[in-house]
């Protein structure tokens, strides 16, 4: 009984975070030469600074990721490295550490989450069988796979090349079957079809009439509802008659759309146990998103939650009915307030029992069990069992072992007010030998990276662990983990006040930001880099291009440099009202006008840039273009190219290749520490057709694995 969540992923343009920087697997081995903390020419330590961890360390594969806890209650599950590869773990819930692995991928590896943070696999009804997807080649083309955690036998149901396949329906009530949409009519417009679990047959329920993005259907999988992008860029919600007529009954405009497809929204809509009223979050006639229920038969809707100050960060629903419990606010922190009376003791339980920020990421059927995330910002993430009826909690695992006890700094929030009133919420991370009142100001300017997120509409900074941020801590970098508009989370004003600005206003934001930072004398002003992924990549090169004279390097994964040609392979109804309109004239030039390659040969400092070669979203000619033109202008770029990955490094040696090419980077721009490259490139298939002898040891390492550059 949940909305497809390609719903919101496919309405805008949805990007990837920077790829698996905040977590995800990395991993490698440094051998004994590692050990020196002076990697480069560059002096990169005292006596006075503490330790130079290892990439191994920091960069830790997470032992325990995205854990699910049975239906029943008797199982938990999670994603571990299999020999450095991601895979599925299964302990009794008793006995959470005795996980044994349930699927043997030896490439690629399972992905935890989508690109907004959802969990993307669940337990079967029968509390059996998980069912998962499988993306074989970075393209983005998923197969859905089962696997029997009692027999081990694990299956592919949907194996089509080429092809993707989603779940968007499964209920107890049909447990050998479930509703999955397939796009191999028309890669743009899946159809539905109801999936036979145990024979892997298809059997067609309903033709996509056209731009259709997702369904809603109920207990007995019967669709219900249907989403589809109207003329204006809006989206109409309609019914679905049983004889497959569609009558729209609600329209969100172009205008509210976007603050309702927020990372924090969880992408989902539901229907009440009897099918006659609609969960839902709202907008129309308000800035930050309300929690509604909207009455099918009557139109009438009823606010049940609303924050004024920012979007609603989460609903927590009963299982089995679907009744709302309780919803969460996070302005810059989270926090949970209560529904349903019922729960209200459980919020002032977990409260206590949390040390940081905390989530409810698993329940049972029954309700009584549900697993708990609890986030800081400098310990690995925690997660335990808590017991409702006994009113305890049991630890089960920390994400990464590994970490715990290091000394890792803690996020501090900031807040800046734009010129046109919008207050910018963002985090600052310093190294801990910097700031020991830990007050969030160092004791003097320090060199500082400039981290910008993805989507950037379905995503942003906020409040939580991340071992990327503490990895360049400890190279000596303090970090502004910025939110700029456009971001997700902080209302209609602050969401749509991405139109027209890319390269625009929200450039100006971040530029504002470092502005602060130097006045409040946390940065070195002749020291400030700028990472980013996707959209983020996108922001580096804007910054690097546009405003060299504020950036001393910048760091670019996958990000777009031409938006008049990157605009067509996006919904170009949708994505003309944010960016510009390449079907006319006046849209391309303005296009033009906020492309990062236009303004290649502007770029005056150091450059590295990585691309994956099967990427979907934001195609390899887009970095190949402004590489090239960099290049013959004289620009210092390094261009990192891996044959084998999509929109982002989900293989462990070629993740862990990147990042040690990138502190070897920074290093030399940012005068910061850093182990040299050795064997990184070991295991990984980076090429690097421009530029490597720009990095100290780049070459070398190439040639070591008989790559030449």
């Amino acid at each position: 009984m949940r909305l497809v969540t390609n719903i919101h992923r496919s309405v805008v343009n949805r990007t990837f975070l920077l790829s698996m920087a905040l977590c995800l697997f990395v991993a490698g081995c440094i051998d004994s030469t590692h050990q020196s903390n002076n990697s480069t020419d560059v002096p990169v330590t005292t006596a006075e600074l503490p330790e130079l961890l290892p990439l191994q360390t920091l960069l830790a594969p997470a032992e325990y990721v995205a854990p699910q806890i049975s239906p029943n209650g008797r199982w938990i599950s999670y994603i571990a490295p299999l020999d450095g590869v991601a895979n599925f773990f299964v302990a009794p819930s008793d006995q959470p550490k005795s996980g044994q692995a349930v699927t043997s991928f030896t490439d690629r590896g399972v992905q935890a989450t989508d690109i907004s943070g959802v969990v993307m696999y669940s337990w079967h009804a029968d509390s059996e069988h998980i069912i998962y997807p499988v993306d074989y080649d970075g393209d983005e083309n998923w197969d859905i796979h089962i696997v029997n955690i009692v027999s081990g036998e694990e299956r592919n149901l949907t194996p089509s090349p080429g092809i993707k396949t989603q779940i968007i329906a499964s209920d107890r009530n049909s447990p050998n079957e479930v509703v999955i949409l397939v796009n191999e009519r028309h890669p743009m417009l899946p159809d539905v079809y109801r999936l036979n679990l145990q024979t892997g047959l298809r059997e067609n329920i309903l033709m996509n009439p056209g731009k259709v993005l997702g369904f809603l259907a109920d207990d007995n999988l019967k669709l219900r509802l249907a989403v589809a992008i109207n003329a204006e860029g809006g989206i109409d919600i309609s019914r679905i008659s049983d004889d497959k007529e569609f009558d729209t009954f609600m329209q969100i405009s172009a205008e509210d759309l976007p603050a309702l497809t927020t990372s924090s929204s969880q992408k989902i809509i539901r229907l009440n146990q009897s099918n006659e009223h609609l969960y839902l979050y709202d907008v129309e006639g308000r800035d930050t998103t309300a929690f509604i229920s909207l009455n099918l038969s009557s139109g009438e809707k009823k606010v049940i939650a609303q924050d004024k100050r920012a979007d609603l960060a989460g609903i927590l629903y009963e299982p089995l009915t679907n009744k709302p419990l309780a919803y969460a606010t996070n302005w810059t922190r989270t926090s949970w307030h209560a529904i349903d009376s019922s729960v209200a003791p459980d919020i002032e339980f977990l409260n206590q029992a949390a040390e940081g920020d905390w989530n409810v990421v698993s329940q049972t059927d029954d309700n009584n069990k549900w697993i708990v995330q609890d986030m800081l910002s400098h310990k690995p993430v925690r997660f335990f069992i808590y017991d409702r009826i006994r009113k305890s909690s049991d630890q089960l695992f920390t994400s990464t072992p590994a970490l715990e006890g290091l000394p890792l700094s803690k996020l501090h929030p900031y807040i800046v007010q734009t010129d046109d009133g919008l207050d910018l919420v963002s985090y600052l991370l310093l190294p801990p030998w910097t700031d020991p009142d830990e007050d969030g100001r160092p004791s003097e300017p320090l060199p500082v990276i400039v981290l910008v997120h993805g989507g950037p509409s379905d995503e942003r900074a906020q409040f939580a662990y991340g071992p990327f941020l503490h990895w360049l801590a400890n190279r000596g970098y303090g970090i502004l983990y910025v939110n700029f508009r456009g971001s997700a989370g902080f209302g209609k004003a602050y969401m749509n006040g991405q139109t027209r600005e890319w390269g625009g206003r929200m450039h100006q934001d971040i530029l504002d930001q470092v502005d602060w930072a130097i006045r409040e004398e946390i940065v070195d002003p002749a020291k400030v880099a700028i990472l980013g992924g996707s959209y983020g990549g996108y922001e580096v090169l804007v910054a690097m291009t546009m405003t060299p004279e504020k950036f001393a390097c910048g760091i670019d994964l996958v990000g777009p440099s031409n938006l008049e040609i990157f605009m067509p392979h996006w919904d170009v109804d949708r994505m003309s009202v944010v960016l510009g309109d390449p079907r006319t004239e006046e849209g391309r030039a303005f296009l033009r006008s906020r492309s990062p390659i236009n303004f290649a040969d502007q770029t005056r400092h150091p450059i590295l840039i990585g691309q994956g070669a099967r990427d979907s979203r934001v195609p390899q000619d887009q970095s190949d273009m402004i590489v090239d033109i960099m290049n013959k202008n004289g620009t210092a770029v390094t261009y990192a190219l891996y044959p084998d990955e999509g929109h982002g490094l989900m293989r462990t040696a070629n993740s862990f290749s990147f990042w040690a090419m990138s502190e070897v980077f920074l290093a030399g721009c940012l005068d910061g520490r850093s182990y040299p490259i050795g064997d990184a490139l070991e295991g990984s298939s980076v090429e690097v057709p421009v530029g490597a002898e720009l990095i100290p040891g780049l070459t070398e390492a190439l040639n070591k694995q008989n790559r030449q550059p």
